[in-house]
């Protein structure tokens, strides 16, 4: 509970508070009560249908609850949403109100910061390491897994020296990854396996450093003799994978499709399975299948057209994909 000018009331708190300050709390308990006193004034003159309350914009919510003290600007690029969220700084968190500006330029605000490139970074399977190495981040139903490798880097003084400094700015790049991605659940990360009992401490360090700024609470273990480390991360809203990307519709999610060799052997065998006697085909593909079947797959062709005792006519259809075929009769 707590007494605000005279009022006396109780707030819940949630565990994603546990590291905030006081002043922060006191902060967000002064915005709280300033929106409740709102609330109270508009519901005296109003009637049944009145609109009482409705939840801010992303942007604005993006001020009320993401910009603190670690964040230097912030620059909007639409004058209407700059409007709001300057209002809303300037009546609930004053301190902030002038780091929040107005973009006006020419250049679209995404290219000036290089925006679509982290969110394109954001969404690979590889992240690369200046140090030449880089990260693979899996996302599956049960958990999500981060593996390490060397990649080009392989130092010029000793093999453990290569290994650590690898391990330490994946460390540092995963803890970010996680935050960018929105990553919840359960994380394996495979770390390149170290000699140094203190060099493992370090790289633990390291990542705790960077999971010490998620607003999101997350629980790191041990590292193991494998280089293994388990790390759960709660989840607060849906990743940024699944705001953004859908399942492919050529490989269903498997993230693979099948090799043109292999698509190849698929229409062989359908047309030996619906063959009939004086019937012609035409096989309508891609022109990487076409070509496959054209040359290493010549010889396979010319048995089949012998074995079923017709012709097969070939087509290129370049709207096709790799995987995609139609076999007709003509």
């Amino acid at each position: 509970k707590s007494h605000v000018e005279g009022v006396v009331c109780g707030y819940i708190i949630r565990t994603i508070a546990e590291t905030a300050t006081e002043d922060e709390i006191r902060s967000d308990i002064e915005i709280l009560h300033k929106i409740w006193q709102q609330l109270q004034l508009k519901l005296e003159g109003s009637k049944a249908g009145d609109v009482i309350y409705r939840d801010l914009p992303l942007a604005v919510r993006t001020v009320r609850d993401m910009v603190r003290d670690n964040v230097e600007r912030l620059r909007i690029d639409s004058r209407e949403t700059w409007r709001l969220a300057y209002e809303l700084a300037a009546e609930y968190l004053p301190e902030l109100a002038e780091r929040v500006e107005y973009y006006p330029g020419e250049r679209p605000i995404f290219d000036l910061y290089s925006i679509e490139d982290e969110i394109q970074k954001a969404l690979s399977r590889v992240v690369p390491l200046k140090s030449g190495g880089h990260i693979v981040i899996d996302q599956t139903e049960a958990m999500i897994t981060i593996d390490v490798n060397t990649g080009t880097f392989v130092g010029r003084r000793n093999q453990e020296e290569t290994l650590f400094k690898t391990n330490l700015e994946a460390a540092q790049a995963i803890a970010r990854q996680l935050r960018l991605r929105n990553i919840g659940g359960i994380i394996i990360i495979d770390f390149i396996d170290m000699v140094e009992i203190e060099h493992q401490h370090q790289v633990l360090r390291a990542l705790k450093r960077g999971l010490s700024k998620d607003p999101a609470k997350s629980y790191i273990t041990e590292m193991t003799s494998l280089g293994l480390l388990e790390v759960t991360r709660k989840r607060t809203r849906e990743s940024l994978e699944h705001i953004l990307c859908e399942v492919c519709p050529v490989c269903h999610g498997k993230a693979v499709v099948k090799t043109a060799q292999t698509i190849c052997y698929d229409i062989f065998r359908e047309i030996m399975r619906d063959s009939y006697e004086d019937v012609s085909y035409r096989i309508i593909a891609s022109e990487k299948v076409i070509d496959m079947l054209l040359n290493e797959e010549q010889m396979s062709l010319a048995n089949l057209q012998e074995f079923i005792n017709a012709e097969i006519e070939l087509q290129v259809e370049t709207l096709y994909m790799p995987d995609e075929y139609d076999v007709v009769m003509v």
